[in-house]
């Protein structure tokens, strides 16, 4: 099982390291806190722990179903838009005023996991061959699966979050609205890519 569990490192990895909406959030929940990583790493377990369990147990050809891939891409999308305009508009009061992004890191972590919907079909692609795999070494074994994935995760993730908090300082206000406004872009470019995908507009 060892090889399996290196494999999980590797693909784990790969996954962590291309930005997506939780990632940009997490930075600047970072400005105010370094275990802004930890909190979202949580809260993105949350959702992922009970999604892979799900596959586990045979549930895999339901998220890959056309009709609900359609309302996760719109519902998550859209509130995803949302997040990205809010977070536009509090840019300044964040780094002026020394005031928090409203949204706790840990509901963001749930809030960002549950509404990606490319999050939830890699997972009953990709992701649900990888658990598969585990399915002969019983409970012990998707156990081992779920805790390294989420290791990778959370060590990922509480880096780059004590990196922001502990150098953010050295920036500059002009540099630190401009990481929330970059931030806030992506929130909107992802939302409406997921929306326009869903639609079957864009691949």
């Amino acid at each position: 099982m060892f090889s399996l569990l290196a494999s999980v490192v590797v693909i784990s990895l790969s996954g962590a390291l291309m930005p997506g909406p939780l990632f940009a959030v997490m930075l600047a929940k970072s400005y105010k806190s370094p275990w802004s990583g930890v909190q979202m790493s949580l809260g993105h377990a949350v959702v992922e722990v009970p999604l892979i369990l799900l596959i586990y147990f045979g549930l895999a050809n339901f998220f890959q179903n056309s009709a609900v891939q359609l309302v996760l891409s719109l519902a998550g999308g859209g509130m995803i838009i949302w997040m990205g305009i809010s977070m536009f508009r509090a840019q300044a009061t964040v780094v002026r005023q020394d005031r928090d992004y409203p949204l706790s890191s840990f509901r963001a972590g749930i809030m960002l996991t549950g509404l990606n919907p490319f999050f939830i079909l890699w997972w009953a692609t990709v992701g649900g061959l990888l658990v598969m795999k585990f399915l002969g070494y019983g409970a012990a074994g998707i156990s081992a699966f779920i805790l390294t994935h989420w290791s990778v995760d959370l060590l990922w993730l509480s880096i780059v979050s004590f990196a922001v908090f502990r150098t953010h300082h050295l920036w500059g206000s002009k540099v630190q609205e401009g990481v929330f406004i970059v931030c806030s872009l992506l929130l909107v470019i992802f939302g409406a890519w997921f929306v326009l995908s869903g639609l079957g507009l864009i691949s």
